[in-house]
């Protein structure tokens, strides 16, 4: 099942608005073959399918295993986004702080006691991209990683490893 397949849930996500809910979204038959975390389904499908169309469109879905992973913060700083979303993370980095402090309160205290982010960020093998790469790319959490680079830059408090979630191809 590619992501475009998944088009007409987006539309019935948008067209629902704000009433449509995540576990209406879940309990969609569509979804029944991936064998997805909540949380990157939330996050990947529920909040941003539609917009990810561009990037991923080809995506098989059904080739990737999900799993929580603890990556090396250097490995942020040269890492990948979307073409579609070219820029929004170095955006970010210019100025972490401004970022951090437009989120709920929690956040910025996870930041300056952890080092690193509240909810971990989803990130694909770029093996499984068209054409194929190497090293992952950031999928979703382009803000969170873009507060991890500035706060690198600005020599702010950042720990060593950050947990997300890596999207390989299954079977690896």
């Amino acid at each position: 099942m590619k992501l475009s397949n998944l088009s007409p849930l987006f539309a019935r996500r948008r067209a629902g608005g704000l009433s449509y809910t995540y576990g209406q979204f879940r309990a969609d038959p569509a979804l029944a073959p991936l064998n997805w975390p909540d949380d990157v389904i939330e996050q990947f499908l529920f909040d941003h399918g539609a917009h990810f169309l561009a990037d991923y469109s080809d995506l098989d879905l059904c080739g990737i295993t999900w799993q929580l992973e603890s990556v090396p913060s250097g490995d942020f700083r040269i890492m990948p986004t979307g073409e579609s979303d070219a820029g929004c993370i170095e955006e970010k980095a210019a100025d972490p702080v401004l970022w951090v402090g437009q989120q709920p309160s929690d956040v910025g205290r996870h930041w300056e006691e952890h080092g690193t982010w509240l909810r971990a960020p989803l990130l694909v093998d770029r093996q499984l991209l068209n054409p194929p790469d190497s090293g992952l790319q950031v999928l979703e959490g382009r803000t969170r990683v873009g507060v991890l680079r500035g706060r690198l830059h600005e020599q702010l408090v950042v720990a060593a490893d950050h947990v997300a979630w890596v999207g390989r191809p299954s079977g690896t």
